[in-house]
């Protein structure tokens, strides 16, 4: 595995949240900033930062508020999109970076989109892993099931074996090796020898909130001219074959892949996701010029002020 730094940083409300930096030889390429999904950490992207910073690319890679190093937030209420995304920018801001090529895993994936909506200037690409602007109610339905419920287990086996019994089906071709390795990733050792989840259980407050459902698709198609590739498990239960098509009609130049034997999520080690993910990164730009990032940083600005305008209506 490659080598990487641990970092910190303030978020606007005073929490010290944490990232890995993963420095690479990044001349001429873009930073790369990896997301993770909705109960995940900077861990699930091991393969890929140590792959792309074996080519060359700086990588970082968030835990975001609430999980992994990151601390717990005080107010489980901020435990939502646009706060992340407030994270994510005093995150670049911190890191030195104007712009970057953000990979992002489901939550990941969704923070993108409000990012190309409200700050374009601050993506040069994304890659989105496993998700789009219309979530399938049987995807969603499964992931409300099992956030926020603490999961009793004594020692790492139990927790592969666990991680199994839920997800066996999305991962057909996993051996213990993998079930361990994904054990490793999502669960933490406490000082008295037990086992948890890595990340505030508090996360699941929202959800019972009666928010009225967003309608995503305006923030996909606020990409634009930006480079997309989407991503989608051959056997996923959240981002769907109808909706992963639509994405392609509203964004023609949108580019994809699938990968076989996944579910939600592909892990992108796999032989399908790393050489599209690899000539992606590799046809992107640095970061904008002056007149396009303030294009850019415009059209950011319209669409908040718009989204302002409704949220007032």
């Amino acid at each position: 595995m490659s080598a990487f730094t641990s970092r910190t940083y303030k978020s606007f409300d005073g929490l010290d949240l944490h990232y890995r930096d993963y420095a690479g030889d990044h001349a001429g390429r873009p930073v790369v900033l990896c997301l993770p999904g909705l109960t995940r950490n900077a861990r699930d992207f091991e393969d890929l930062a140590a792959h792309l910073a074996g080519r060359g690319y700086r990588v970082l890679c968030a835990d975001l508020r609430g999980r992994g190093l990151s601390q717990y937030a005080k107010e489980p209420m901020t435990y939502v999109p646009p706060i992340y995304v407030q994270d994510v920018a005093a995150l670049l801001d911190a890191a030195g970076v104007q712009a970057v090529a953000l990979i992002g895993t489901s939550l990941g994936g969704i923070i993108a989109m409000i990012m190309a909506a409200v700050m374009p200037h601050r993506l040069v690409g994304a890659v989105l892993n496993d998700i789009g602007p219309e979530l399938d109610p049987e995807g969603m339905a499964r992931i409300g099931q099992f956030v926020g419920k603490s999961v009793p287990v004594a020692t790492w086996d139990e927790a592969a074996a666990a991680i199994k019994r839920g997800e066996g089906a999305f991962y057909p071709d996993f051996g213990p090796e993998d079930w361990m390795r994904q054990a490793k990733r999502r669960f933490i050792q406490m000082d008295d020898g037990r086992l948890r989840a890595d990340y505030d259980l508090d996360i699941a407050k929202p959800f019972a909130v009666n928010f009225a459902p967003v309608n995503l698709w305006p923030f996909f198609a606020a990409f634009g001219a930006i480079p997309v590739l989407a991503v989608r498990g051959g056997i996923s239960d959240l981002l769907s074959p109808a909706v992963f098509a639509r994405m392609k009609e509203v964004k023609p130049d949108l580019e994809q892949a699938t990968v076989p034997n996944r579910g939600h999520v592909p892990l992108l080690n796999e032989p399908e996701s790393l050489p599209a993910i690899d000539r992606f990164l590799d046809r992107l730009p640095p970061k904008w010029g002056l007149f396009t990032r303030f294009r850019r940083w415009l059209a950011g600005m319209k669409f908040a002020a718009g989204l302002k305008k409704q949220s007032k209506g």
